[in-house]
């Protein structure tokens, strides 16, 4: 008697996995078309012909707690230990343009990142680094264009030009109004303020990314594999719009343009994700806005593991899904990563648990045979299957935001907030059934979890900031203060770019909160709509 069919497990992406995969999948198939070679259009198999035989990715582990006095001492740490990139996280008072003795801030400065709150900081966190010779990305979003020029500032003042700064700036607001909450000013001023990132970097910081267009935080919210790079290359087309409305050339901005994506432990799918990824974007690019620039095609995208996958029971075992999130970043050819420590689901990592992270990295650089080809899924039956499922799901998820008008237009009718709540909800059930096995959560549990002694942020941190912030105030020329900033409103009432005023307020030393108070008066400030 035959066996039953064992039936198709189900994507993330909703979709069967088929038990076997064989040529049929692949039936009327066009390598040609589909995959191309590496380094070349549509770029499935890669952005660079050579990948990671030439040299690995970018080692950039994300970092930042407390003072900046102590984020630099983990700086320090990390290059020390052969990081090859710093990735900077910033409070939350910071992240929302507040100073760290506002009222709004209390209880918050420097718990899940850095406070920076003037130049002074912004000069304290680097001490020691040459900014000619890092690469620098900072995660953050609605006052990025402040953190940006702070950054110049220091540089300037460490003697390196502005031309010579390389690194990242995230800068995408609109993946907040869906996901992540840190907005300030509603949707259209933000993305003019975007643009402006963008006109400014031409013009004085060439080498810098001016955007990392991110689907991590709405991943981290729930949203599937499709939904991810759905919602996240939608709102790269409402940037490129937006920067061609304001004036510039496609091929002008297009080739700083980066992306910013998850990587689960489910390797097969997140590969396939990375690769559907890397071809619906060249395709959008070169028919829709005709870009010439092969650099403008090339969806590049920094990858950081899964925090909401780790686990605060056993969480020793976090260290082998970060190990799982890697490789599947890696094999999807990512140009940079972080991988998060083991000990994040219970706090700040440690430094040990820091440095093991950076470690799961250079063991699969250094130890593995990963890196001693292009591409080594290519013409996989089940990969290039799952590639183009994906690469369907997501396109459909696409036209639909376009018939409610754009990202911006579906942002303000809740459409992929409500997208991303449901496949959330639904994950949820199947964890709290056991549909989902959560190793250490819902199956292998111990019955008494072994004693764990996390990081700890000295709650007089807020103080010490405060006071740095008073004696700030009181050494500066206020009337220097007051004059960048009304010069800086003025600005922001009219279509001149708000950076070249913004940089001389922060070089008078104006607050990051003095500044985007300032523009909150004229722009005003984000009130979401629940849909749901």
């Amino acid at each position: 008697m035959a066996a039953e069919p064992r039936p198709a497990r189900l994507s993330e992406s909703g979709f069967p996995i088929e038990p076997l995969y064989g040529p049929e999948a692949l039936a009327g198939w066009d390598p040609a078309t589909r995959l191309g070679r590496p380094g070349e259009y549509p770029y499935t198999r890669g952005v660079y012909p050579t990948m990671y035989t030439g040299r690995p990715w970018t080692m950039r582990q994300y970092a930042g707690f407390g003072t900046a006095a102590e984020s630099n001492a983990r700086y320090r740490q990390l290059i020390a230990g052969g990081g090859t990139g710093l990735s900077v996280a910033f409070d939350l008072p910071t992240q929302m343009g507040y100073d760290s003795d506002a009222p709004l801030a209390a209880g918050e400065v420097g718990k899940v990142g850095v406070a920076v709150d003037s130049v002074e900081d912004m000069a304290v966190l680097f001490d020691g680094i040459p900014l000619g010779g890092v690469s620098t990305s900072m995660t953050i979003n609605a006052p990025a264009a402040l953190l940006l020029l702070l950054y110049q500032l220091v540089g300037e003042a460490q003697g390196v030009a502005a031309s010579a700064l390389t690194g990242t700036v995230q800068n995408d607001v609109l993946k907040e109004y869906v996901a992540r909450g840190t907005y300030i000013f509603p949707p259209q001023p933000s993305l003019r303020l975007a643009a402006d990132v963008f006109r400014y970097c031409r013009a004085e910081i060439p080498r810098w990314n001016t955007i990392s267009i991110s689907g991590y935080h709405m991943a981290e919210a729930g949203a599937d594999p499709a939904q991810e790079i759905a919602f996240t290359l939608a709102n790269g087309i409402a940037y490129v719009r937006t920067a061609l409305a304001a004036g510039m050339a496609v091929d002008d901005f297009a080739p700083r343009l980066s992306f910013f994506f998850v990587a689960r432990t489910t390797l097969l799918e997140e590969v396939a994700k990375f690769r559907a990824a890397r071809r619906i974007w060249a395709r959008i690019m070169r028919e829709e806005f005709g870009a010439r620039d092969p650099r403008s095609l090339m969806l590049r995208f920094h990858t950081q593991t899964a925090g909401v996958q780790l686990t605060a029971q056993q969480p020793e075992v976090n260290l082998v899904r970060v190990s799982v999130q890697a490789l599947a970043a890696v094999l999807g050819g990512t140009q940079s990563l972080h991988t998060n420590s083991f000990d994040e689901a219970i706090a700040l990592p440690t430094e040990k648990a820091a440095r093991l992270a950076l470690r799961t990295q250079q063991v699969l650089a250094h130890e593995t045979d990963v890196t001693a080809t292009v591409d080594p899924f290519a013409g996989s039956y089940a990969v290039e299957s799952l590639t183009d499922r994906v690469e369907a799901a997501a396109l459909a998820l696409m036209a639909r935001i376009e018939e409610y008008g754009g990202a911006v237009a579906a942002i303000e009718q809740g459409f992929q907030k409500g997208e991303i709540e449901r496949t959330a909800y639904r994950l949820q059930l199947e964890t709290d059934s056991g549909e989902r096995t959560v190793v250490g959560v819902n199956r292998f549990r111990l019955d008494e979890e072994e004693p764990y002694q996390p990081l700890r942020v000295d709650p007089a941190i807020e103080r010490r900031q405060a006071e740095r912030l008073a004696r700030l105030r009181a050494e500066r020329s206020s009337t220097a203060v007051d004059r960048a900033l009304d010069a800086l409103r003025r600005t922001a009432e009219g279509p001149e770019n708000v950076l070249y005023p913004m940089k001389e307020a922060l070089a008078a030393r104006a607050t990051v909160g003095e500044v985007c108070d300032a523009l909150r008066g004229v722009w005003g400030t984000y009130v979401p709509v629940e849909r749901f």
